[in-house]
């Protein structure tokens, strides 16, 4: 695998988990957000990875990551009794986003985490090729 392999595949990765985390950013600043109608309610979005193959010539192909789609969470609306609230329906019920924060901090915490190990590979592959360089100079 060469260096050129090894910053492809770990930039594609810190771009999926940058996607990641505006993905979360979104969520969390539309938590607890209330709708007039319940198709007018905020989902939580979830960004999907795929493995993106790239053929070179003579060469075993090389591999990386990709946003595939970015789709809606399946999570229930929370439904809440507030009849004062001016959104309320007919039967006083208003409906807030299906973003559960725990779960959108978690997986903040993990997708920086993981953006993070990208950068080190980065670091520990330039300073391996700078190792290499100086290998030369001898």
């Amino acid at each position: 695998m060469s260096f050129n392999e090894i910053y492809s595949i770990s930039g594609s990765a810190m771009t999926a988990h940058t996607v990641r985390l505006n993905t979360v950013a979104s969520n969390l600043a539309n938590a607890g957000v209330a709708a007039e109608t319940p198709e007018q309610a905020y989902r939580a979005l979830k960004p999907v990875f795929a493995t993106s193959y790239q053929q070179v010539a003579g060469k075993t192909p090389g591999a990386g990551v990709e946003v595939a789609a970015i789709v809606e969470a399946d999570a229930p609306l929370q439904m809440r009794y507030e009849p004062d609230h001016p959104f309320a329906d007919e039967k006083g019920y208003v409906a807030y986003s299906n973003v559960n924060t725990m779960e959108e901090m978690a997986d903040m915490m993990a997708a920086s985490r993981a953006f993070e190990t990208s950068v080190e590979i980065m670091n520990r592959a330039r300073s391996m090729q700078q190792g290499l360089l100086q290998l030369g100079n001898k």
